[in-house]
């Protein structure tokens, strides 16, 4: 199977920690001592991808932000990973004039202009450090690899391309301009990083549609400069909040430092369940700490069987080969501690979790939305859940108000009445009575399945007494039926308006050809914002197409990463200068 966007990305950056040149085992046998300046984008990029210990694998024995407080360090090389911004450029021509490092090698996260490069070397040259810069490069590494096949543009400084940002009513043509510039050269660095081409399928008549314009122009112009084009053979690298969970400490202050956990693809527990409904993850948790234990009872039950409580490892290893199974056992227990801290995190977050779907009742709105959707009947009112002052937080009101508007039927006066002056804001409601049609949605349904007896009966520190298990039916979001719809080449109403785009024909043409082969591959971006719940489902749609010819591969990205509470924000924001 072909590599990943995050397994490219992840070379592709290890590259450029070799000095710009393939890694081989010479040189991570013996690494060249260096230092890395990133700026806030770079680290964002570097962080789900690298961890300290793969920088100091490769010689990097030093990472800073470029606009810290740095130090000279004549004797060892630079190497700059940060985006071509005006500051930037001012910091390392600041860096030559202190004359900071031994040698510079200048990556830039998305192409540098012939302006911002003239200045660089106008500086370089006045501080005498023109032998110095031994590098400069392009990257086109200007978006955020979460998953195998998922990514987002950025997190730091995100609102400028937000949904809020694209839709204000006040938004400057220049403004727009920007930010639909910065949302291609992001796509355009995602397309140069997997060496592919794409055909562009867009709606009409909004932002995607304006985005896949300017993306197709500068795919075309980059293929037509055949002796600078990027997507040639020669060209094209055959090698690749951040996969970060922080969580407050129980009890703590506000202002306390959170606990953070590192989620990433070598912890085999979170790639078996990152997917999962939570009873499921919690059973494993469950059974993770039970096989653990098991293991450490069978090494004390060895040790005490033979008379060695107390022994350490090294008098162990000198016994008789009758104690050829302990010291087995023995020899497996950092393999066992590494597995038992794992099972701590993923126990600490699952436990941070419960408390939360139990303190806001957050069962009872699942089943609620979950019946809404599905058009079944409801065993509580919409009225009671909202008027229960024990019944979730604001922000759960809201989104429940929300659903049934989309799905359920006419509401009433006496509803909307009582949540508009109520105190939650509502101001959400003007930006979406305006922008979508109430009442269009139609929805599979939900399943209800047992409480968990497995945890309950071995008395699982997950009590899920007083919550409900409830395993979302399969079924196909909006957006998943697009993707199908346009993959397979189907005609349907949703799509059969949308544009084509082919860069890599000699002229431009919005018309789609005879020859209609189903895709195997897509990359689905989504224009104002992105969320885990349609990547999981696009996820769950591919896991049905993995045999012959049907067999899928999607990657999906978004401008913004966005939880519901992020986009009401957004909404009621718009609301209110409306």
């Amino acid at each position: 199977m072909a590599a990943s966007i995050r397994e490219k990305q992840t070379a592709a950056l290890k590259r450029m920690l070799n000095f710009n040149a393939p890694p081989t085992k010479t040189s991570l046998a013996e690494p060249h001592w260096k230092v890395l300046i990133y700026d806030k984008w770079g680290e964002e990029i570097i962080s789900p991808l690298l961890s300290v210990k793969d920088l100091r694998d490769f010689g990097i024995t030093l990472h800073l932000l470029i606009n810290a407080e740095r130090e000279a360090i004549s004797d060892v090389p630079a190497i700059y990973f940060v985006m071509p911004t005006d500051e930037n450029i001012q910091q390392i021509c600041k860096d030559f004039h202190n004359q900071l490092y031994e040698k510079y090698y200048l990556n830039f996260i998305s192409a540098i202009s012939r302006q911002k490069l003239e200045d660089l070397a106008l500086s370089a040259i006045q501080n005498n450090a023109v032998t110095q810069i031994s590098k400069v490069f392009d990257q086109y590494l200007n978006f955020i690899s979460l998953e195998d096949d998922m990514f987002s543009l950025r997190h730091h400084n995100s609102e400028s391309i937000s949904y809020y940002s694209i839709n204000k009513g006040d938004v400057k043509d220049t403004e727009m301009e920007a930010i639909m510039e910065s949302i291609v050269d992001s796509l355009f660095s995602v397309f140069v990083t997997v060496g592919q081409v794409p055909i562009i399928r867009c709606p009409r008549g909004n932002a995607a549609e304006m985005v896949s314009e300017k993306l197709d122009k500068k795919l075309r112009d980059n293929i037509r400069d055949m002796r600078n084009s990027l997507f040639t053979s020669d060209t094209v690298q055959a090698e690749i909040e951040e996969g970060e969970v922080k969580q407050p400490t129980a009890g703590a202050r506000p202002k306390k430092k959170k606990k953070s956990y590192d989620l990433n693809p070598t912890d085999r527990f979170w790639q078996s369940h990152k997917g999962s409904p939570f009873p499921t993850v919690a059973e494993a948790v469950q059974e993770e700490l039970e096989s653990y234990r098991a293991q450490e009872d069978e090494v004390k039950r060895l040790k005490v069987a033979m008379g060695l409580e107390g022994e350490d490892i090294s008098a162990i290893s000198m016994l008789s080969e009758n104690t050829a199974k302990l010291t087995s056992a023995v020899s497996s227990l950092p393999e066992l501690l590494q597995k038992k801290r794992l099972i701590d995190m993923h126990t600490n977050v699952a436990t941070a979790i419960l408390e939360q779907i139990k303190a806001r009742k957050l069962d009872l709105y699942f089943e609620t939305e979950e019946k809404l959707m599905s058009k079944s009947s409801l065993d509580k009112s919409i009225m009671d859940i909202i008027n229960d002052p024990e019944a979730g937080l604001p922000e759960d009101k809201i989104r429940l108000f929300i659903i049934n508007l989309i799905c359920g039927p006419s509401m009433s006066e006496t509803l909307i009445g009582y949540v508009r002056n109520s105190e939650h804001d509502l101001n959400f409601y003007r930006t979406y009575t305006k922008m979508t049609n109430p009442g269009a949605y139609t929805g599979g349904g939900t399943k209800t399945i047992s409480m968990v007896s497995k945890l309950m009966s071995h008395a699982s520190q997950f009590a899920m007494e007083g919550v409900k298990n409830l395993v979302v039916k399969k079924r196909n979001l909006p957006v998943t039926k697009v993707v199908d719809a346009l993959m397979e080449m189907k005609s349907s109403q949703e799509t059969d308006d949308y544009r084509y785009f082919d860069p890599k024909l000699l002229r431009a043409s919005d018309s789609i050809p005879r020859n209609r082969t189903p895709f195997q591959e897509a990359f689905v971006f989504m224009v104002g914002g992105g969320n885990y719940i349609e990547y999981q489902n696009l996820v769950d749609y591919v896991k049905g197409k993995t045999i012959g010819p049907s067999a899928k591969k999607i990657t999906y990205g978004c401008s913004q990463l966005l939880n519901s509470l992020q986009f009401l924000e957004q909404l009621a924001k718009l609301g209110r200068e409306m």
